[in-house]
């Protein structure tokens, strides 16, 4: 068997309430307190189901309600408290005082989870889409300082050493093997000219004496 319904549902009225349905809510409660729900709706001289009036005093009527945008702060709590709890906004909402379970709920599934998507966090786990992107501080080795001596030493002298070879140009190198490959032939090239102008020389002395 189940439960049995907390009112008859032909005898109770449906779809948005009116200011005088909320004025006889709130006139009872301030007089008798909450009370049993299944007993109010009666008591009250509402024709509505008690689920209805606890709705309509939990999410709009009582007076502890907050009113306006969710701030930084409550949106932080929101996160932590869903990392642990998951999706069970009635008990995050009794830890966030002044709203109500549908409200957070309300909030989380139209700014807070996409605003973790977006910032590659699974709203589910709450831990990134992709594991490998996250770095391990502690086992990674960190980037050379720009304060560390020895960088600054290393790139001084390489930049000196680069401006030496450009102030001072290297000569062209000779090609050593050319030039001592043309000795023989040149000595040999003076020996035959010497031979030639001596040999002129006696045949014009001759020619003389002649």
């Amino acid at each position: 068997m189940g439960r049995s319904p907390c009112c008859e549902k032909t005898y109770t009225n449906k779809g948005a309430w009116t200011k005088e349905e909320d004025q006889l809510l709130l006139n009872y409660i301030r007089a008798h307190g909450q009370g049993s729900w299944r007993s109010l709706p009666k008591a009250a001289g509402l024709l509505r189901c008690g689920k209805s009036c606890r709705l309509r005093w939990i999410n709009y009527l009582r007076p502890d309600l907050k009113r306006g945008n969710f701030t930084e702060e409550e949106v932080q709590i929101i996160i932590k408290l869903h990392s642990l709890l998951g999706n069970r906004w009635s008990l995050i909402a009794g830890r966030l005082a002044g709203r109500t379970d549908n409200e957070i709920k309300n909030y989380w599934n139209t700014h807070i989870k996409r605003k973790l998507i977006s910032s590659g966090i699974d709203p589910q786990t709450h831990r990134p889409f992709n594991p490998n992107t996250c770095l391990d501080l502690r086992n990674s080795t960190p980037p050379p300082s720009m304060n560390d001596p020895t960088i600054y030493i290393h790139h001084e002298s390489k930049c000196n050493s680069r401006t030496t070879e450009e102030s001072n140009p290297r000569p062209p190198a000779l090609d050593l093997g050319l030039s001592i490959g043309l000795l023989p032939f040149q000595s040999k090239y003076r020996k035959i000219a010497s031979f030639n102008s001596s040999s002129s020389a006696e045949s014009k002395s001759s020619q003389e004496f002649s």
